[in-house]
């Protein structure tokens, strides 16, 4: 990959682009990038715009984004979780004004627009959260307890 990336860069119109990926490539730079979007998408959860920032001496990106536009970005995979919602209650028989409580967990149930298609669907009143984080890996362990 990186002799293919180095021929590319000896022929591209934005060399310092193939430049900045090589480097990237070479330093293994791929969980601080992975950071720096992690904290942008969290940052987002809570305001309209955020600032998506990497750095590390040689690559520096600073840039808005908008929440709107992080929306538009992950529209697909908010149509699965829509759809996988919809199917559940579907092939469950279970209407949405007969569920008591949804809890949501992990991550991305802070995202504004993930927490808008339960809110749509049970009403802002019964969506749950708490240990968001850490409740799967805690429910896991309990389950591999009561198998012991």
């Amino acid at each position: 990959m990186l002799a293919m990336l180095r021929g590319v860069h000896a022929q591209s119109l934005e060399p310092e682009k193939i430049g900045a990926l090589i480097h990237f490539i070479k330093e293994d730079l791929g969980f601080h990038l992975h950071r720096a979007v992690q904290k942008v998408k969290s940052d987002l959860s809570n305001a309209a715009e955020a600032e998506f920032q990497f750095s590390d001496g040689f690559v520096d990106l600073a840039e808005a984004v908008q929440r709107a536009t992080f929306e538009e970005w992950i529209s697909e995979e908010l149509e699965k979780i829509a759809a996988c919602v919809d199917s559940l209650l579907t092939s469950s028989g279970v209407l949405p004004k007969d569920i008591d409580m949804v809890f949501l967990t992990g991550g991305s149930s802070f995202v504004p627009a993930v927490r808008r298609i339960f809110e749509m669907r049970f009403g802002k009143q019964r969506i749950r959260g708490g240990n968001e984080f850490t409740s799967v890996a805690r429910g896991l362990a309990l389950k591999a307890m009561d198998q012991r």
